[in-house]
């Protein structure tokens, strides 16, 4: 497998240097086009002037410069997709710098205040988890891609996803393919719109009969229109005319409602089309990939195919509003005529564009994590294992945050398992306590999407995750800190109740009350977890939170960081230790700020 970085700079050279090609050949095919306007203004000029020229002449400037403007439209369309190519290895080069924030898509849409581990571990927003792994371009990807992360899949199935990353992960022509039409189509279409229209009702006539009928009256009409001038002879136009009339009275604001239904451009759904046409016909190893291409290619026409036919339609639809459109309402049955065509296509096609749009969405999400993969070798594949009694177990050797540079990231290894259940962690203020938590639970994340783990190893059982991390208090809600923190440990409670075991990550649990009620509260919330069969671990600054592992029992182990003082500046080493931290940094802290006590 070649370097991901060096891989991307080559590309990435190539695309400049096309780009560069092409801006060349675009200033050219400037001064062509405008010698051929010099050319044609001193021809007009001999033909209406001098007379010295016969006027048909003037067809060959003309013909020259619609050529050279079709050409020279290639020439930019060319250069554009260089352009995106060489976007996409440069935010690629940027992810694995660890300089990619603000670069991506945030996610920020599938934000959920009730999710009950989506805030604490930074999976959506600027900088956060989604934005590091998300490459899709379309909504249906990145709508996969965020339910992988907030909610995880069972054991078959992330095994299966692994097996599949690591096939897309060395298919980077695909993956540059997808990202350079996706970005395009991103802006030219809204599928969830398309989708709404294509699983609608049927409101116009159906039927090879009634299409037929329309097209013999528009026929009727042109004959008519024809006879008239050839004869002078009106009533035949006219009494088609008074049957076409009669259909527009019928079914005008119908055939309309379909045509404003569609919303959307024709060159948004040939986007699409290349990108169907894309995955049929990319060879693929792997089972499901392999069903997936297969699903695109069932039936009588491909997938693709049956697109580009919508795309044609949609391309009379796009005319609708043209003069030339409304003037043909009445001879030829415009806005019905297409109407009919798009309700056609609907009947026979819109049942499964949902479905077209689902294993494209899959295939995004998997190229996403693909993607993320490439870039991060030494990032390895999580290791599932039977749960004992029904226990949850996490093992990880040398695990980092994903979103912390690889310069700046501190590896701890934990282990929660059936002999230590809970990990009780103390430490003065800036010591790595919440960062600790964020690296267990981010990597369970994308664990549990199947998606490699930043470490050297992870092995653990299915779990499903809960967190307490950040609680503020809300004035509009009249909500302290406090209440809002328990309201979401119930929330906790509920998700532990399920079939898979849960890991719960609590930091400065129950810090909003006294430090007796904190002792008596956090001891009766962690025997509960364990009595639904949890693992976690838990930290705290207030060192008498310490003491209740000894009413616990054996199965909570008490961990510590710990920092120094040196040169009047505070420092840290964020490794994780044995036992219970021996001092607090608070006072020394406020006496480096200036503030005496």
């Amino acid at each position: 497998m070649a370097e991901p970085k060096a891989e991307y700079e080559k590309r990435l050279e190539k695309y400049l240097k096309v780009m560069a090609e092409k801006d060349r050949v675009h200033l050219r095919a400037g001064y062509v086009k405008l010698g051929v306007v010099a050319a044609a203004v001193v021809l007009l000029w001999m033909v209406l002037g001098k007379h010295g020229v016969a006027a048909y002449w003037l067809i060959a400037p003309v013909a020259g410069y619609l050529a050279l403007t079709i050409w020279h439209g290639l020439i930019l369309r060319a250069k554009g997709r260089a352009e995106t190519a060489a976007e996409f290895y440069r935010k690629g080069i940027a992810r694995i710098e660890d300089h990619w924030a603000g670069s991506g898509q945030t996610g920020e849409r599938f934000k959920d205040a009730n999710h009950v581990y989506a805030e604490d571990l930074d999976l959506f927003g600027r900088g956060c988890l989604f934005e590091l792994l998300s490459t899709a371009r379309l909504p249906m990807g990145e709508k996969q891609l965020a339910s992988w992360l907030g909610e995880g899949s069972d054991v078959g199935t992330i095994r299966e996803r692994q097996k599949l990353v690591a096939e897309l992960r060395e298919k980077l022509d695909l993956r540059e393919d997808l990202a350079v039409t996706g970005e395009a189509l991103r802006a030219r279409m809204n599928p969830e719109t398309l989708l709404e229209w294509a699983e609608g009702k049927s409101i116009l006539p159906g039927g090879a009969i009634w299409r037929g009928v329309m097209a013999l009256l528009a026929i009727a009409a042109a004959a008519g229109i024809v006879y008239w001038i050839e004869s002078g002879v009106l009533w035949p136009l006219l009494s088609v005319f008074a049957v076409e009339a009669v259909v527009l009275a019928w079914l005008w604001r119908r055939a309309h409602s379909v045509i404003e239904g569609v919303d959307c451009n024709a060159e948004g759904v040939l986007l699409f089309a290349e990108i169907l046409a894309r995955l049929e016909r990319e060879p693929f190893a792997a089972t499901r990939l392999k069903e997936l291409a297969a699903e695109l290619k069932n039936g009588d026409e491909h997938a693709s195919t049956a697109i580009r036919r919508f795309a044609r339609i949609v391309n009379w639809i796009d005319a609708s509003d043209s003069g030339l459109a409304k003037m043909s309402e009445l001879p030829f049955l415009y806005s019905v005529q297409v109407g009919m065509a798009a309700e056609a296509w609907r009947r026979r096609w819109g049942a499964k564009l949902r479905r077209w749009a689902e294993l494209t969405g899959e295939m995004e999400a998997l190229l996403s994590l693909a993607g993320y993969s490439y870039e991060h070798p030494g990032d390895p594949f999580p290791e599932f294992v039977e749960a004992e009694s029904g226990i949850g177990f996490f093992e990880g050797e040398e695990l980092g945050h994903p979103l912390i540079a690889s310069e700046k990231c501190v590896r701890n290894g934990v282990r929660l398992d059936e002999k230590t259940r809970v990990l009780l962690v103390s430490g003065s203020n800036m010591s790595g306590k919440s960062t600790f938590l964020r690296v267990v639970g981010i990597n369970t994340v994308l664990a549990m999407a199947g998606a490699p783990i930043r470490g050297k190893k992870l092995r653990l059982t299915p779990l499903r995750i809960g967190t307490r991390i950040r609680s503020t208090d809300s004035l509009q809600e009249g909500r302290s800190s406090f209440y809002t923190e328990i309201l979401h440990i119930r929330k906790v409670f509920d998700a532990a109740n399920g079939a898979v075991p849960m890991v719960f990550l609590f930091d400065e649990l129950l810090e909003g009350t006294n430090s007796k009620d904190r002792r008596i509260g956090a001891e009766g919330l962690i025997q509960g977890l364990l009595k639904r069969r949890a693992i976690g671990i838990v930290t705290t600054h207030d060192l008498a939170l310490t003491e209740i592992a000894a009413a616990v029992g054996n199965v909570m182990r008490n961990m510590h960081f710990e920092d120094q003082v040196a040169d009047g500046k505070m420092k840290f080493d964020y490794r994780l230790r044995e036992g219970v931290v021996e001092k607090s940094n608070a006072l020394e802290l406020m006496r480096l700020i200036g503030l005496e006590t």
